[in-house]
Order: C-alpha cells, then sequence, then structure tokens
C-alpha cells in the first residue's frame, strides 16, 4: 500500500494546479477521483476553525456501503435475468449458465451507465473546478437494476445523462437535488422510450422485460440449445394480471388472476414466487427478500431510515385496505387485492428501501420521514388502484414526495418552533 501510495503522490505532483501537467483540462479532478476512492482522504481541519466530530468514514466509505447493501439484489439481478430467460427458450439450465447469460445481459448496461453517467460527472466537476462527487458510484448502481435486461444501450446512455445533468447537476451536485437521480433516469425512460420501458413487443416479438434474444456463438457451447424461442414466455407483469380486463370477470378479481396465472415457461404469480422473486422484470427490483437483506444492513449500519420504510409500508397497507373496504362489485380488481400482496408486487420493496431513503431528497426530521414514507405508501397505491393506465406507482410516488420532503420539513420544524415558544411563554408567565 505504501508503493502505491507514493506513486500517487508523485502523479499529484503532476497534475496538480501549477504542475507540469495542471494546465490540462479535468486532468487533477479525474486523478483525484480515483486517488480518494482508493485512499481516505488526507487533509485535517485546522483547530482554529472551530470543533468538528471525527469519524473514520467519510463520503465515499459511505457510499460504498450502500453499494455493499445492494449486492443482494445484484447478484439475484443476475441470475433471475438468464434463469428466465433460458427458461422461456425452454432449456434445462444450470446456475452457472443462468449467471453467464444473465451476465450477458446486465453488464453491458452497468459498463455505459458508469460511463455515461461518469462522463457527466466529469465534464461538470471540471467546469466547476470541483472534486469529482462520489454520488454517482450508487446511482450508477441502482440504473441497471432498475431498468429491463433488454432494455437498449443507447437508451440506457441518454436516460443516464439526463438523470445526471437534469435530476442532479442543475441543482448544484450532490447534496443540493431534490429528485432521485436514478429514478429521474427510470421516469425519463419510461416516458420517452415507454415501448422499451412497459413490455411491449419489439422487433423480434419477444418482450423486453423478459431477455429472450438470441445467444452470440461464444456462449453457444455454455447455453444448450442457444437460440431465441421469441414466444415462449407470456408478457403479462404480475401488476398487469391483476389490472387486467381478464381479472373483474373473476369472483377473486385481481388475488384469483394472480394464483391462476402460468406462463409457457412454468412461472407463476403466487405470493412465495413474487416474495422470492422468482419472476420476469426490471433487473434488480423482482426479489422482495432481496431488498429486505439490504434493508437489515443499511438499517444495522445507520444508513437508511428505518422510519421511512416502515412509513412507506403502513401507507400502503392502509390504503389498500380502505381500498378494499370501499370496493364494490365489479369495481377495479386492485380494490379486491389483499394489502400484504402490494407489499411484493412490483417495485415496492426495492423502491423503499434503496430510493426512498436517498439522505438527500428525503425528509430528514423524525416525524417529517413518517409523512413522507407514509405518503409514498398511499401514493403507490393510488397509482396502482385509480390509474388504469399505468399499474406501477413506485416511481412516481416517490419522485412526487422528493419534491415536497423540503416542504414537510419547513412544517414540521416550524411546528416544534411554535410548541416551544408556547413551552418558554407557559413557564416564564
Amino acid at each position: 500500500m505504501k508503493f502505491l501510495r507514493d506513486k500517487l503522490d508523485e502523479v499529484h505532483e503532476l497534475v496538480k494546479p501549477g504542475g507540469k501537467l495542471g494546465n490540462i483540462p479535468g486532468l487533477f479532478t479525474v486523478f483525484d477521483m480515483h486517488d480518494t476512492i482508493l485512499f481516505t482522504e488526507g487533509k485535517k481541519t485546522p483547530k482554529a476553525s472551530g470543533p468538528h466530530l471525527r469519524d473514520a468514514l467519510d463520503s465515499k466509505r459511505l457510499m460504498f456501503s450502500v453499494v455493499i447493501s445492494l449486492i443482494p439484489c445484484l447478484l439475484w439481478a443476475i441470475y433471475n435475468t438468464g434463469a428466465q430467460a433460458l427458461a422461456a427458450e425452454g432449456v434445462d439450465y444450470s446456475l452457472i449458465q443462468a449467471v453467464i447469460r444473465g451476465s450477458f445481459h446486465y453488464l453491458p448496461i452497468v459498463a455505459v451507465t458508469f460511463v455515461a453517467g461518469g462522463l457527466c460527472e466529469v465534464v461538470f466537476a471540471a467546469v466547476r473546478k470541483e472534486e469529482v462527487s462520489e454520488g454517482f458510484l450508487v446511482s450508477g448502481m441502482l440504473i441497471p437494476l432498475i431498468l429491463p435486461p433488454t432494455m437498449p444501450l443507447w437508451q440506457v446512455a441518454v436516460g443516464t445523462a439526463f438523470g445526471v445533468v437534469i435530476g442532479k447537476e442543475v441543482f448544484g451536485g450532490v447534496g443540493m437535488n431534490i429528485l432521485n437521480p436514478a429514478l429521474t433516469t427510470r421516469a425519463f425512460l419510461f416516458f420517452t422510450y415507454p415501448a422499451a420501458m412497459s413490455g411491449d413487443e419489439l422487433d423480434g416479438g419477444h418482450r423486453v422485460w423478459n431477455a429472450v434474444l438470441g445467444v452470440p456463438d461464444f456462449l453457444k457451447g455454455l447455453i444448450p440449445n442457444g437460440q431465441s424461442i421469441v414466444d415462449g414466455f407470456s408478457g403479462a407483469t404480475p401488476l398487469g394480471v391483476a389490472a387486467s380486463e381478464e381479472a373483474k370477470s373473476l369472483p377473486g378479481g385481481g388475488l384469483e388472476a394472480l394464483n391462476a396465472f402460468s406462463s409457457g415457461s412454468g412461472v407463476t404469480y403466487d405470493f412465495g414466487s413474487l416474495f422470492w422473486g422468482t419472476i420476469p422484470g426490471s433487473m434488480g427490483e423482482a426479489s422482495t427478500f432481496a431488498a429486505l437483506l439490504g434493508a437489515v444492513f443499511l438499517v444495522i449500519v445507520g444508513l437508511a431510515s428505518w422510519r421511512i420504510m416502515v412509513a412507506c409500508c403502513i401507507g400502503l397497507l392502509a390504503t389498500a385496505w380502505l381500498l378494499g373496504l370501499a370496493a364494490g362489485p365489479g369495481s377495479n380488481p386492485m380494490y379486491h387485492l389483499p394489502p400484504y400482496y402490494h407489499l411484493v408486487l412490483g417495485s415496492f420493496a426495492f423502491g423503499a428501501v434503496f430510493m426512498a431513503t436517498g439522505p438527500v431528497s428525503a425528509s430528514t426530521t423524525p416525524t417529517g420521514k413518517w409523512i413522507y414514507g407514509f405518503l409514498i405508501g398511499a401514493l403507490v397505491v393510488l397509482v396502482r388502484a385509480i390509474n388504469p393506465a399505468y399499474p406501477e406507482g413506485v416511481m412516481l410516488a416517490i419522485l412526487f414526495m422528493n419534491v415536497f420532503a423540503p416542504l414537510i420539513d419547513h412544517y414540521v420544524v416550524q411546528a416544534n418552533v411554535k410548541r416551544r415558544k408556547l413551552r418558554l411563554a407557559a413557564a416564564s408567565a
């Protein structure tokens, strides 16, 4: 480690402002980004500037800790993407074959995300003469997990650039943004390229959210029968099944439709399948169990608010229960869906754990976190049940509440100030 540190110090002298290569635009910014990833920042605050808390955890280590919490979702994304594609093609696959096939779809999206997002970060940092933000480390891991495996790479690049620039940089960079950059990316792609995001058929007839594609020659030796059977899997998502017209004609509504669903590749939509994530979908959002593992880690290390997670669940369950009470015969089948099913449908678990708890875009006051999370859960159900054109509401609910989080905190603080003034007036009377 000393050898590496010495070499980096030598390069630092060359690229720093005033050094031999210091006049090259952006070079020191790129060097500093890699230096501070490898080693903790060595600067110390002068004693004369006032007291400060000292901790070994800097912002980059914090971001790496969040990435660790994403590992269960990441591993499941790779395996499940490959498993769903091979099952749809009628292939008897092994664990290794599923991982290889899933990596073939997942890794290119990760690479494009980091190249496009990293380039935007470097350009803005160089223009502002600032250090490269470490915030994109987490956003760059989140974006591939919330995209379907067959998303065209050029659209991934465009969406990522939009999410970084419009979702964060125009507000001033890390710590200044009011929107979650990863969700901003998804919202842009959803409304700009709906056919690529929503599961409609593309060229060749395959469904975008299930990676049924031709296998390249170099993989055919590892994956038997590596040719696409493009119609080998039905394109209906769990939320689409629960809200479908067919579900209206069933006595049990959306619940009966989910339990009765079975694809040609053996995929079912019972509660167990939805909880474990053995279903197609956006790569990292399918498994509620994997998201819960990440939640446990984040709460233990103190990097995410358990209040927001719990409040999201309470808001979702309460709203779904109230809609169920108000539902009558022949009403929207989503009204009749048991409240606990909403917890495992769509991207709710992933969004509540990794998106809603963003330290910059979420509410920061203890009371505000309860209000913020409750409203996210309530809006998720309202969008799913009331809006017939969009059966998933997690993305819109979180982005909507991101905008109102500062307002929630403002009124919470003002209420606290008012109570303290009243207590002070009563004590002095």
